[in-house]
């Protein structure tokens, strides 16, 4: 409990009578009454302000948080007294989260329900526990703060991004995919599939012409196709030491498994199969390429517990596995880091032998803090050095790049925000190109 600056104000109004009891001895009395007026209303205002049972607080967030995005978490207060009531939340969000506000202010008449909203960003996958709800509300004649706790505890789990997967099925709805940055892969008039038939027009080849339908219709009718569809795409994780290094306080790991899961969402959504590995020095998972949303949670589970090893990937044991397991011509996307030395030679070498049989595309996160420091004009000596060590890292990555192209492997490198949507429109690119 807390008083308020009216409530400082209304005891501080017997300061005079005191002061004027110093000339005149009856003031004394007139002083000591107020004074004792004063408490009795302070506890007047005190006992019809209620206690925390006065209030029906609820939190109200979805099952499953994503990983990096902004998740909202409503929160709900239900004056259950019949007088309005103006007060301030604070909920007790997990200390990992990134947290925009703490506290929120509000009002709600008799009998009626406030409702605010709030959000948090949690940088890592895992269990977390939200705590209890912290009230403060003003008394009814406004002397005093009271303040009160609800219980409130709960767990809640951190998932790979699920929000862009939303977002893209309501895009999707509205043939509005566009603003994600998406661009369509339907290509009428190229791949084999049959899609539709349409009245001819001057640019179509002769050859798309049903003639049966012209001669039925007694106007000409050419056919269109799309690109296939049952295709296999295949994430290759890279679960090695350099995955954990951060990017803007996110592991690129965590950007990987968001970007995995949601081009597995856009794959399977389009009719093609969609399977996973992952792995360190050893294989650590392997999904075969299977079609329908059920891999894509089969996918989530998985993925909700993927960690990042202290060790140096494999890059041998992984695509020898990855050979005897999947026979079928398959677009493999390896989602790893560049290091010159021993690793990159087996990756390349490896990478090599996979294309004979399959199209390997190998993605990588670029970091614009590096970049940034790369480019900035040194004001220390140790600027200088940042700056050095910025500009080796950058050109050791565009070696390792260049020595992948040089082999004729598709590579992209993308910064860590970009990385879905790129990886996407990469692999709706190929689809379109009919490149598998």
């Amino acid at each position: 409990m807390l008083p308020t600056l009216r409530g400082i104000l209304f005891v501080l109004l017997a300061a005079p009578l005191m002061a004027l009891a110093a000339w005149l001895p009856a003031f004394t009395w007139l002083a000591w009454v107020y004074f004792g007026l004063a408490l009795f209303i302070f506890g007047l205002d005190w006992r019809f302000s209620g206690t925390a049972a006065r209030f029906e607080v609820r939190r109200v967030h979805e099952p499953r948080l994503s990983l990096g995005a902004e998740n909202p978490i409503r929160l709900e207060v239900h004056n259950r007294s019949p007088r309005r009531v103006e007060f301030q939340v604070r909920d007790e969000a997990p200390d990992q989260f990134q947290i925009e506000t703490h506290i929120l202010t509000g009002q709600a008449a008799g009998r009626e329900t406030w409702r605010g909203l709030y959000h948090v960003r949690p940088l890592r996958r895992g269990n977390y526990q939200f705590g209890d709800i912290h009230l403060r509300w003003r008394s009814p004649l406004g002397l005093l703060m009271r303040q009160g706790r609800v219980a409130a505890s709960e767990q809640v789990k951190v998932f790979p991004n699920l929000l862009d997967v939303r977002r893209y099925d309501l895009l999707l709805r509205r043939n509005r995919l566009q603003e994600m940055g998406l661009r369509s892969s339907r290509m009428f008039g190229e791949g084999t599939e049959f899609e539709r038939m349409r009245e001819y027009l001057p640019d179509d080849e002769f050859r798309r012409i049903n003639w049966k339908a012209t001669a039925r219709r007694l106007r000409p009718v050419t056919m269109e196709y799309q690109t296939e569809r049952s295709q296999n795409v295949i994430a290759v994780i890279d679960c090695g030491r350099m995955m954990q290094s951060p990017v803007a306080e996110i592991a690129k790991l965590d950007y990987v498994v968001n970007a995995s899961l949601f081009l597995s969402y856009v794959a399977t959504g389009k009719g093609d199969r969609f399977g996973l590995m992952t792995f360190a020095d050893n294989v650590m998972h392997f999904l075969s390429p299977k079609q329908g949303r059920g891999q894509f949670y089969r996918m989530l589970e998985l993925l909700y517990a993927v960690e990042p090893q202290p060790v140096e990937p494999n890059y041998s044991r992984a695509m020898s596995y990855l050979a005897v397991k999947q026979r079928r011509r398959s677009l493999v996307i390896i989602f790893t880091d560049l290091t010159s030395g021993t690793s990159l030679n087996a990756l390349v070498a490896q990478v090599s032998l996979l294309a004979r049989s399959n199209l390997p595309l190998v993605v990588t996160i670029s970091d614009p803090d590096v970049h940034a420091t790369a480019h900035q004009k040194p004001r220390t000596s140790q600027g200088v050095y940042e700056r050095a060590a910025a500009a080796q890292l950058l050109d050791e990555r565009r070696i390792a790049l260049e020595t992948l192209q040089r082999q004729g492997v598709l590579t992209l490198d993308v910064p860590a925000n970009q990385l879905s949507i790129a990886v996407i429109n990469r692999y709706l690119e190929l689809k379109g190109r009919m490149a598998l």
